[in-house]
């Protein structure tokens, strides 16, 4: 990158040849967002791409993730999941599915779960589900465009995109690659929260890409008994966080043992999860 370049760039201190391929920085910010989007598959028709982010690991974004896509299925959609957290996939246990996902003269062939939903994810790939994945950015990157380019996902009407925590190489491919319509912001009730939250939301303004609104998971424990809720993690800060940056709150969720359970199990499509109505709505309204 040339230097007049770098001085454009926010990271240009960790900068290399490869993890600046692609980075609007590097055409002196002019680049268009329509320059980077890949090629869905000829197969494939997607009618809305939805991302599922956060700004720290530990929130609970593939139980948001999972929730959105099996509910939407539930409404009579046709659903699939891209699980580009591809380090620490986790949506295909919670389906129940196994690989090998397999190839064909179209293209790989997603893996359909037992309610219908279409799922990829590296661990269908993989002869071994429990082996690292020790890869560097650019191929991570790389293998969640193959994901979109390279998988015939058919008719979709929401393709849910369960990201990796943060705000690093895969979130940026998938803002610059795919036709991203919106993105869901998963966030606990945490002090740091709002820092955490204004990071993912900085990231989406920055790549214009739509925020649909945020998502407070681990919000409360429901006592068994008397059935007072009770803050675990501390007063909720979700509605001030969302009323400072301009955004819907889309749920909070309480802690739900039933819901682990259920994920577990491979059987997560079988859970009803009311708390997410308003995201519900959004979706459909799209």
């Amino acid at each position: 990158m040339a230097e007049q370049e770098k001085k454009s760039c926010s990271s240009a201190s960790s900068c290399s040849k490869e993890s600046c391929e692609g980075c609007p920085s590097a055409a002196g910010g002019q680049a268009s967002k329509e320059s980077f989007l890949a090629e869905m598959n000829q197969y494939s028709s997607i009618k809305k791409v939805i991302g599922i982010v956060s700004g720290k690991g530990g929130v609970g974004k593939s139980f948001i993730t999972a929730s959105l896509a099996s509910q939407m299925n539930k409404l009579g959609y046709t659903v699939g999941v891209l699980d580009a957290d591809i380090t620490g996939p986790s949506i295909p246990k919670m389906f129940g599915v196994k690989g090998p996902a397999v190839g064909s003269e179209m293209g790989i062939i997603p893996v359909e779960a037992k309610d219908g939903t279409k799922i990829m994810s590296l661990n269908l790939l993989v002869d071994d589900e429990e082996a690292p994945v020790i890869w560097r950015g650019p191929i991570l990157a790389g293998t969640v465009k193959q994901f979109y380019s390279d998988v015939v996902w058919g008719d979709i009407d929401y393709l849910f995109v369960d990201m990796p925590p943060g705000t690093g190489d895969v979130p940026l491919t998938v803002f610059q690659s795919l036709p991203v319509d919106g993105i869901v912001i998963v966030t606990s009730p945490q002090e740091l929260v709002q820092m955490i939250v204004k990071k993912a939301v900085n990231m989406a303004n920055m790549m214009d890409v739509p925020i649909l609104g945020v998502v407070e998971n681990y919000s409360y424990l429901k006592c068994p008994d008397c059935g007072k809720q009770i803050p675990i993690f501390g007063e909720s800060k979700i509605d001030e966080v969302a009323k400072e940056n301009g955004m819907k709150v889309l749920g909070k969720l309480p802690l739900d043992p039933s819901f682990a359970e259920k994920a577990d199990a491979g059987v997560f499509y079988d859970i009803e999860n009311p708390y997410l109505e308003t995201a519900y709505e959004v979706l459909k309204n799209l």
